[in-house]
């Protein structure tokens, strides 16, 4: 009997995720034996810090690599929004399934909308994107860090740190906490993070697993998230970077939105491409093409000298 071991963080989200993987797994494949091998990141150990300070979104996907380099692990299941442009040679995304709801939800127990929020309030991010985009909203919000898992997270806007807080809706879905979304927040608003939403399947390039993860893949998924991680990859964006991009198909065709902008929100660069979904790579390029030349190439370059 085969036996396909998944590599995933410990966290409930990423437990939730994998578990759903190895359910379609065995679904898919009568008799396919798949178990879970969890495993504590640095991005999961490190809570007292951004993620921009000790090394990016990298950190919650490293050791998940290494099992599976080592033939300890199989695949790994991501939030691809976790996944850095690049992948190490020797790895590629297997699959991606539907995508899930891509927007931000803002979250409170006392204002019902983030446009209620009054002068100074006090909101909750751990994402750089976040704040640069609702700073570019509203300058006058006090803008905190907010790291840890999601029940912690609400706990901290529960016990009062935060006047509301912003989560990726997917998340809060996936994890039965739908009913805490306060508001979703319009993607004209908050443009998501490049593959919010979207759950994928990391594996070492070898057919037999491409082979077991090519009946979980979602095409229309897919060529959005093309476009989305081929505009990071030449914005060459890391979690110094608020970058956001996010691809849906309309009428048959591929559009792409981008952002880029300092994290104090006062320099923001957004624009947006459509064409042909089996030109996503070739939007994606073009769009940061247009982005850098706009102006966000200056700013990039500032954030990185900055970082280091």
């Amino acid at each position: 009997m085969a036996h396909l071991k998944i590599a995933t963080r410990r966290s409930a989200l990423a437990l939730w995720q994998s578990n759903h993987v190895a359910d379609l797994l065995r679904s898919r494949h009568p008799g396919l034996e798949v178990s879970l091998l969890e495993i504590v990141t640095s991005g999961d150990r490190i809570q007292d810090r951004p993620l921009s300070e000790v090394g990016g979104k990298g950190l919650f996907i490293k050791e998940l690599e290494i099992a599976m380099l080592e033939g300890k692990a199989d695949i790994a299941v991501h939030s691809m929004k976790d996944v850095p442009a690049e992948l190490p040679p020797s790895f590629i995304i297997g699959a991606v399934l539907p995508r899930a709801d891509p927007r931000d939800a803002f979250i409170s127990q006392r204002y019902p909308r983030f446009a209620d929020l009054p002068q100074g309030a006090r909101l909750g991010t751990s994402s750089q994107r976040r704040q640069s985009i609702l700073r570019s909203t509203r300058p006058d919000l006090q803008i905190f860090p907010l790291r840890g898992n999601v029940d912690t997270r609400l706990r901290k806007l529960d016990e009062g740190e935060y006047d509301a807080i912003v989560l990726a809706a997917a998340g809060l879905e996936r994890l039965g906490w739908g009913k805490r979304i306060t508001e979703a927040l319009d993607i004209n608003l908050s443009l998501p993070a490049v593959g919010q939403g979207i759950v994928g399947i990391e594996c070492r390039d070898e057919p037999a697993l491409r082979a077991y993860l090519e009946p979980l893949n979602d095409e229309a998924t897919l060529d959005c998230l093309k476009a989305e991680r081929a505009l990071a990859a030449r914005l060459e964006g890391s979690c110094t970077s608020p970058i956001a991009g996010f691809a849906s198909l309309v009428d048959g065709a591929l559009r792409l939105e981008g952002l880029v902008g300092s994290p104090d929100g006062r320099r923001v660069y957004r624009d947006h491409i459509s064409g042909k979904r089996e030109e996503a790579t070739t939007l994606g390029r073009t769009l940061a093409d247009r982005l850098l030349e706009a102006g966000a190439a200056t700013l990039l370059a500032e954030l990185r000298a900055e970082a280091h």
